[in-house]
């Protein structure tokens, strides 16, 4: 949305993955974290087949976690997802494709689909195993309700010191679409994304190729612009559903509700991106950057990169003192 337009969506408040149609989450413990009680172990589901996108880190090395996902994106179509936290499944050899697979299957026979329908996230500690014995004694206790977004969100917690959501709405075809997500991160916090998960629903009908596109954007301009330590992680992953379940017609780059989907997409990853910043391993304070005059978007993004990254601005910041020089500094090195 250009300044000075009129938002096309309304925020809901408390809102989160299950607030869309057609979604129900749930959470247990499970023992992959330390602190006994604490739910580390996840499932979103859509009542019905829904269309998916998704985006990954960069890193060389990745979860396997994230290599079964990367599988059940190419399907373009999913019934959920099953996240842990705890456990990276990072670094683990062979048996985490292994493990991650199992978690899969697990979960899918739980909730009654395929393992393939389900994409797999993991997030914690890397170079360890996952605990399968504990996963597949617990996993039967993970009950999915439509009040269940937010114990789904606590549940990917890593060192969050709270949980994550946002949801907003829009008037497509004459009925309501929702959009709303859940994300965890504090550390490892550098574009391209980072150790962060993000997990989107949406009852409305998109096209794959376009909710794909929307995302990638979105993605671009939230996550990828986001910075707390300078550090990428192996584990990221964005996933976004959308079911259809409000009886709307299927929206598409050329139909009349595309701009309203963008900006519902967007926003929800713009708000959850800064959520995380705010939210970053000692951070005190949020710093946004805003670039003018730039010749191009990229030169735009490098700016603000440069600038975000800065750990002498950071310290600027922090410390209160006006040493607009090192602006000046960040933004030379970025051209």
């Amino acid at each position: 949305m250009e300044k000075g337009e009129l938002s096309l969506i309304e925020i809901i408040n408390e809102g989160g993955v299950t607030s869309a149609s057609g979604f129900t989450a749930g959470s247990t413990y499970a023992g992959l974290k330390t602190e006994a009680g604490v739910p580390d172990l996840g499932i979103i589901l859509s009542d019905r087949p829904a269309n998916s996108a998704a985006t990954f880190t960069t890193n060389s090395i990745e979860s396997p976690s994230v290599t079964a996902s990367r599988k059940r994106k190419k399907a373009g179509i999913s019934r959920g997802i099953v996240a842990n936290s705890g456990c990276a499944n990072c670094s683990v050899g062979s048996q985490g494709l292994t493990d991650a697979e199992e978690l899969a299957s697990l979960a899918a026979s739980h909730v009654g689909v395929f393992g393939d329908d389900l994409y797999v996230a993991s997030t914690g500690m890397i170079g360890v195993e996952l605990p399968m014995a504990l996963i597949r004694q617990n996993i039967v206790n993970i009950r999915l309700s439509e009040d269940g977004g937010t114990e789904f969100a606590k549940s990917i917690m890593t060192t969050d010191s709270k949980h994550k959501e946002r949801a907003v709405s829009f008037m497509h075809d004459g009925k309501t679409v929702t959009v709303g997500g859940a994300a965890k991160g504090v550390g490892m916090i550098h574009p391209n994304m980072a150790t962060m998960l993000c997990f989107i629903t949406t009852d409305a009908e998109v096209d794959q190729n376009f909710l794909q596109s929307v995302l990638s954007q979105s993605v671009a301009i939230s996550f990828n612009m986001t910075d707390v330590d300078g550090d990428q992680s192996t584990n990221d992953s964005v996933i976004v559903l959308a079911n259809g379940a409000s009886g709307t017609e299927q929206i598409e780059e050329e139909s009349a509700s595309a701009d309203s989907f963008i900006e519902a997409l967007r926003y929800v990853c713009t708000e959850l991106a800064k959520e995380l910043a705010r939210d970053g391993e000692g951070a005190q304070r949020l710093i946004e950057v805003i670039v003018e005059g730039a010749h191009t978007t990229e030169e735009a993004r490098k700016a603000a990169r440069e600038i975000a990254s800065s750990s002498l601005v950071k310290a600027m910041v922090h410390g209160k003192d006006p040493n607009w020089g090192r602006l000046v500094m960040a933004l030379g090195k970025s051209s």
